[in-house]
């Protein structure tokens, strides 16, 4: 492998398992940079807990399955299992909420968590997805378990103009489930300009599971439309300054017209069945998430120190199914803005024989508007106004080309705006709806200092130790605190923030040429946490307690020959909480946080230079943490048993002459009929679902 440089928080430790991966689907290894905090640095001085899901293993996993949420499960260890559906809901990093970002511009929407923050781009544009494990601040709001950054495409050669194209068709072994993507990627240079233009269409079919039946219409991916786009323009000014700006548009649309039917919890799955009730007013899906960005480098402003601005903006919206919950029916949707910018300078202090240290610092300004309304105008939650200003610094110190020890603080500076609002009239279990109350908006404040200290001590190739504390600060969802409001005023409501403190040890190391190794314990901690709970009426609530969450995981890589890599990852965890807040920990945090142990494994062969077969391993673990009520029977919401179960996939790709490849994926190769982990662990009729069924991919691709 080449020389690999990162960058990053200062955290805990570094995982390149999934780059790993790619070393056998291509001759060369490209050099990966990160840029998890603005900054390149060597593999070896980088205390942070990362994975590196690397373009060949993107493309790779594509061939497989185009969904994003499906590729980060197969290819992130401690990250949940997907659902299947548009909802990433349960898709927690160590058991807590992730902050997502492109390029740096965030996309998850924390005031409201909509969970539909993962499927916001197109695979075929992204590069890289970098991957902060643990709790962090460097990104602001949102990221208590830790971030997912996802890097877009760029010009990589000094030709005027190079591409990709890519036609892709996607089956089952059943009527009506053909499916067809599309992609064009095309980049070059002239002089001292370089573009990158990345266009995707994707048309899914219907989706069946094992048994050639139609899957829930709920949340689900069936006949939808995928559009992805993005822009990527970049001048050299000069070898110190450039400047780049970036436009990316995404939208997904639904045009299912297909019944429901429920089943019952635990017995018969809820399925698609006949025609749907057409009281859609709008498509379900995404329909629009657009990022615009503008950054200059210069990496000499004034005596050794480097200066990196950026400059970007977001608009999102998603919108959900009919639900007759509502007083009079109607569709939700999350609305959100936000514009922001991060201004960083890099200063280099010394650099001697055997030491060197920099300092990093500057500051983050970021406004993000978000509402939760139904398409009909009425509101669900209130207009809210958030403007952080946080200010930043962080140390880096290297001795002796061994030892590493970063260090860094950060100002945490929030206000947020909520207008005056109607609450919305909602079912309640007994079949009547709740009375709609007045609630008076009003002005919070927030304020925290966080900070991280990491170390790392590179003994030997086979054995480098890493250690790391870091914060990450969040303000709890505010609107579905908002929506539920029995309050006449937000002063009387639980919106206190959420902190969580992590500390992290491991060790990772390359034992021969043919033997990778990591593993990681880490332990997080939160004064005040917030998980879903059911309220005697079934609705869900979030309940305040102080909480611990703690785990391991690692992975081992071999390769004994160079045609041949095989390795796996495992991870687990664990959640406790303290309902009385009295020290005291006897209650477990639900399972729609705690995943449910897994293991990832994978085996490549290349046996000649045009062949690639490789198969991949998901096993999830049984999970049975809580009991059921001794009375009814049913479980709480997020307490259901999770059984196990196994899932394999195949890739073959095949390069012919010199320009052209073909590639075969088999998702679900055994045609296991089994249900996500969510359909347990939520415990609802509705949510009983089952998982897709064996599914093809073939993917036709040139490149020039």
């Amino acid at each position: 492998m080449k020389k690999v440089l990162l960058s990053a928080a200062c955290l805990g430790t570094t995982t390149v398992f999934a780059q790993i991966k790619d070393t056998l689907q291509t001759k060369d290894v490209e050099e990966i940079v990160m840029t998890a905090s603005r900054k390149k640095e060597n593999i070896k001085e980088v205390p942070s807990s990362i994975t590196v899901v690397g373009e060949k293993q993107i493309q790779s996993q594509l061939t497989v399955n185009s969904d994003i949420t499906s590729i980060l499960q197969y290819t992130v260890p401690s990250l949940g299992t997907n659902s299947g559906q548009t909802s990433n809901t349960g898709q927690t990093l160590r058991g807590r909420q992730v902050l997502v970002l492109i390029d740096g511009i965030p996309q998850s929407t924390p005031l409201r968590n909509g969970a539909r923050d993962l499927r916001v781009i197109d695979p075929s544009a992204i590069e890289r997805v970098e991957v902060i494990k643990g709790a962090s601040s460097i990104y602001g709001n949102g990221a208590d378990g830790g971030i997912i950054n996802y890097i877009t495409k760029r010009n990589k050669t000094d030709q005027k103009i190079s591409g990709i194209s890519q036609i892709g068709f996607t089956g089952q072994q059943s009527g009506g489930t053909l499916g067809v993507r599309a992609s064009q990627l095309l980049s070059g240079k002239v002089n001292k300009f370089d573009y990158t233009l990345s266009l995707a269409y994707e048309r899914t079919g219907y989706m069946k599971d094992a048994n050639k039946v139609y899957l829930t219409p709920t949340y689900s991916t069936a006949k939808m439309d995928n559009y992805n786009g993005m822009l990527k323009l970049g001048y050299d000014i000069n070898e110190n300054q450039r400047v780049e700006a970036s436009y990316i548009g995404y939208s997904s649309r639904s045009n299912l017209n297909l019944g429901l039917k429920t089943g019952v919890y635990g017995v018969t799955p809820t399925i698609g069945e006949g025609e749907g009730k057409s009281l859609e007013t709008t498509p379900q899906g995404t329909p629009k998430n657009h990022s615009i960005r503008v950054s200059y480098d210069n990496k000499n402003l004034f005596a050794g120190t480097s200066l990196n601005v950026n400059l970007y903006y977001q608009d999102f919206k998603t919108v959900y199914g009919y639900s007759d919950t509502f007083f009079n029916g109607g569709q939700s949707n999350v609305l959100s803005k936000k514009a922001g910018a991060r201004l960083n300078f890099d200063t280099q202090l010394w650099n001697s024989q055997n030491s060197q240290g920099e300092i990093m610092y500057g500051v983050d300004i970021l406004n993000d508007q978000t509402v939760q309304k139904l398409e009909d105008g009425r509101f669900w939650t209130p207009n809210m106004s958030m403007t952080n200003i946080a200010p930043f610094v962080l140390a880096k110190i290297d001795l002796f080309k061994k030892l590493t020890i970063k260090g860094g603080l950060r100002y945490e500076n929030i206000k947020v705006n909520v207008d005056d609002f109607n609450t919305l009239s909602v079912i309640k279990n007994d079949g009547t709806f709740t009375k709609s109350i007045f609630v008076d908006g009003g002005k919070l404040s927030y304020n925290a200092l966080v900070g991280n200290i990491g170390l790392r001590y590179n003994i030997e190739p086979y054995i480098n130790l890493f250690g790391s504390f870091s914060q990450a600060y969040s303000i709890n969802e505010l609107g579905r605190i908002l929506r539920t409001s029995t309050s006449e005023t937000i002063k009387n409501l639980e919106t206190k923030p959420i902190i969580v403190n992590n500390y992290e040890l491991g060790a990772t190391g390359q034992i021969s040429n043919w033997l990778n190794y990591e593993l990681t314990s880490y332990v997080s901690t939160s004064k005040l946490g917030a998980t879903f709970v059911q309220s005697a009426d079934r609705a869900l609530m979030i309940k305040r307690a102080p909480e611990i969450v703690y785990g391991v995981e690692g992975f081992l890589h071999f390769t004994p020959v160079k045609w041949l890599q095989f390795g796996g990852s495992y991870s687990w965890m664990e959640g406790i909480t303290s309902p009385d807040d009295n020290g005291n920990y006897p209650a477990k945090i639900n399972n729609s946080r705690i995943s449910a142990p897994k293991v990832l494994a994978y085996l490549q062969v290349k046996p000649i230079p045009e062949l690639f077969i490789g198969v991949d391993m998901l096993h999830s673990f049984r999970q049975n943490r809580f009991e059921p009520n001794t009375k009814t029977g049913l479980y709480a919401y997020g307490e259901g048993y999770v059984p196990d179960y196994t899932v394999f996939n195949l890739k073959v790709s095949c390069e012919i002459y010199k320009n052209w490849k073909v590639s075969l994926g088999i998702e679900n190769f055994f045609n296991r009929l089994y249900q996500p982990s969510i359909a347990w662990w939520s415990a609802r009729d509705s949510e009983f679902v089952n998982s897709l069924g064996k599914r093809g991919t073939l993917v036709f691709e040139y490149k020039f």
